[in-house]
């Protein structure tokens, strides 16, 4: 175990401490007793805001795993999920002597492999920063792992395993699994996006999917200059797809490109198994001809052939309004426990569908939709497959831009031509017709079946030979909590009458021992009615209130990206002329944080550290 990595795990605890302290009292007052507290959606949210500055406090890796928190509803509130989906992978660009070395390290000399470099980074993140270059070719974007930042993430790794097994002690045993499970999975998400080569692979696998497209531009990989630690694409300008004023001096059809953009997700989903899984406007940019441009690659994914036929199910029930099919969808892809109460949960899509209702019948987002079920899936005992939940968090964030691009844009429509033009719809109708005649063929064969059983089972009725074997069901826990009850309650009766008896009978000493035990007993048939265990009868609906204190669907998207590639993109380009994340609106979200990068010092410790500081902090000091 390194030095580096016990120093950061005091770092970590340090700024954590207050926080787990005070879970640790919501669970009992004074800590180690005492009763639960309540605690108010307004209290989780300032909680959830002091976790976000933590976050920022302890740098890259940290800010990584918020913006993979921020995809997880079955493991945090919703008041965390809206907070940490604000989490923007924005920080000051290392040294260009630092990245210089890598560069070189990985392909030799700059002046032999490129005509120009820009010393002057054009957009820069937690784990990599991008350079504008020329080669015999073309422009080029030049994307360069930070420099130190393996150490510094394996060090944070190492402290998140340690940090578990505290981190458990506050969670129940549900979400408890699924912190083991996100731990690892973070690992490998992680050590996926600095692996370069790998997004070399996934940018080209997908832009091999939408070669014919004309609808689509994804940036050629150039494989000479490109290496695990350094990744060169074609330089592809355009504007981002969040600056509404700059597309509609362009003459570009907004709803048009709100469409492709929709049904290019679609495709990437539900046909081809792999997409880009960070749709947020800094990663999304439009040519002149209303060309669609992918950027940033490193987020990225496979769908197996299950999730994409449960996908295509859960969109052809949200657009029919069918609750039953939509619950059968959600147990049958792992994301609904079988054993949750199907009539409570048919009352929360209900409640949901009529959320969003106002408008004709198809015209409600799927957005809402997907929010209200996260929101439920907190309040319920179940978990995401982590690709199912990068997935749903994708669907919400293409939404959103959608609907920045034109606020009348319905998704179930284009779902629904979507799904029909791809033969899906027929398909289903298809499928439908042939799943009931193998119900008409079963039932013929049950009704030459069932009249012999029904015989042998009345001779043995007359027989007075027939035994009915009932097993009872009680995985809640009811029979032994009545069970529990009955005893405490005959306990706390014959205390009663014994102390009774020994208060007239014998000495007070006895009588007070007795009474002890009484109060004792009383005190334990008191709690066990206290005490609630399962599912709550209520669900929470909370998303709507936080997004309607939000600037825009556009603006909030999503933070589980790592590299802008537009505003600011080249050498001599003026801001709002591109599409990247350098501009106002990524300026407006940052909330007023300044995040400042400092080398790590000395060369055995290489790394990064960033500090982060509010106007708050300021004004305080």
């Amino acid at each position: 175990m390194n030095l580096r990595a016990y120093r950061r795990f005091l770092t970590v605890a340090r700024q954590f401490l207050p926080l787990l302290l005070a879970y640790a009292r919501d669970r009992n007052r004074f800590l180690l007793f005492g009763k639960s507290r309540q605690v108010s959606a307004e209290q989780r949210r300032k909680r959830a805001a002091t976790l976000l500055d933590s976050l920022l406090t302890l740098g890259p890796t940290f800010i990584k795993l918020g913006q993979l928190l921020s995809t997880r509803p079955d493991i945090l509130p919703p008041e965390y999920i809206d907070e940490f989906t604000k989490l923007q992978d924005e920080v000051p660009p290392a040294p260009w002597v630092e990245a210089e070395q890598v560069l070189e390290a990985e392909l030799g000399p700059v002046e032999e492999h490129f005509d120009n470099f820009d010393t002057d980074s054009i957009s820069g993140a937690s784990l990599g920063q991008v350079y504008y270059a020329e080669t015999e070719n073309g422009p080029v974007a030049v994307k360069i792992r930070r420099p130190g930042i393996e150490d510094l993430v394996e060090a944070d790794l190492r402290v998140i395993r340690w940090s578990l097994p505290l981190i458990m002690r506050f969670v129940d045993e549900t979400r408890s699994f699924s912190l083991e499970t996100l731990a690892d999975e973070f690992a490998k998400t992680i050590r996926q996006e600095m692996d370069y080569g790998r997004e070399r692979q996934m940018l080209e696998e997908i832009s091999e999917n939408f070669a014919e497209d004309r609808r689509v531009r994804i940036p050629d990989v150039d494989e000479s200059r490109s290496t695990g630690r350094v990744l060169t694409m074609e330089y592809v300008p355009g504007t981002k797809i969040s600056n509404i004023r700059e597309l509609d001096d362009l003459g570009v059809d907004r709803t048009e490109i709100a469409e492709t953009l929709q049904r290019v997700y679609l495709q990437m989903i539900v046909e081809d198994g792999v997409f880009h899984a960070d749709p947020h406007p800094g990663n999304l940019a439009v040519q002149e001809d209303g060309t669609l441009v992918f950027y940033d690659f490193g987020m990225s994914g496979y769908v197996d052939a299950f999730i994409q036929e449960k996908i295509i199910d859960f969109y052809m029930a949200v657009a029919e309004q069918d609750t039953d099919a939509i619950l059968d969808t959600l147990i049958e892809m792992g994301t609904l426990s079988p054993e949750a109460d199907r009539e409570v949960m048919g009352e929360v899509m209900e409640l949901a569908i009529a959320d969003a209702r106002g408008e004709d019948i198809e015209q409600y987002r799927v957005q809402q939709i997907v929010q209200q079920v996260e929101d439920t899936i907190y309040e319920f005992p179940l978990r995401l497959p982590a690709n199912l939940a990068l997935v749903l968090r994708v669907a919400t964030v293409v939404e959103g831009v959608c609907v920045t691009l034109d606020p009348d844009f319905d998704f179930i429509s284009v779902a629904t031509d979507y799904l029909g033009d791809q033969g899906y719809v027929e398909a289903g109708v298809r499928q439908f017709f042939e799943d009931r005649a193998d119900e008409v063929q079963q039932a013929a064969q049950s009704t030459l079946r069932t009249p012999p059983k029904l015989e042998r089972t009345l001779d043995r009725i007359e027989r007075d030979d027939l035994r009915v074997n009932a097993d009872i069901e009680d995985s809640d826990g009811l029979l032994a909590t009545l069970a529990k009850r009955l005893v405490y309650g005959m306990a706390l009766s014959a205390g009663i009458v014994s102390t009774a008896v020994l208060y007239a009978f014998s000495t007070v000493e006895a009588a007070g021992v007795a009474g002890g035990g009484t109060v004792l007993v009383a005190g334990l048939l008191y709690w066990s009615f206290r005490s609630k265990s399962g599912i709550r009868a209520q669900p929470q609906f909370t998303r709507q209130s936080m997004r309607e204190r939000q600037d825009g669907p556009g603006e909030e998207g999503s933070a589980v990206g790592e590299i802008d590639l537009g505003a600011g993109f080249g050498p001599d380009v003026d801001e709002g002329d591109g599409g990247g994340g350098t501009g106002d609106d990524d300026a407006d979200r940052s909330g007023g944080t300044t995040v400042a990068v400092e080398d790590g010092g000395d060369e055995a410790e290489t790394g990064t550290d960033i500090d982060v500081t509010t106007p708050d902090d300021e004004d305080e000091s």
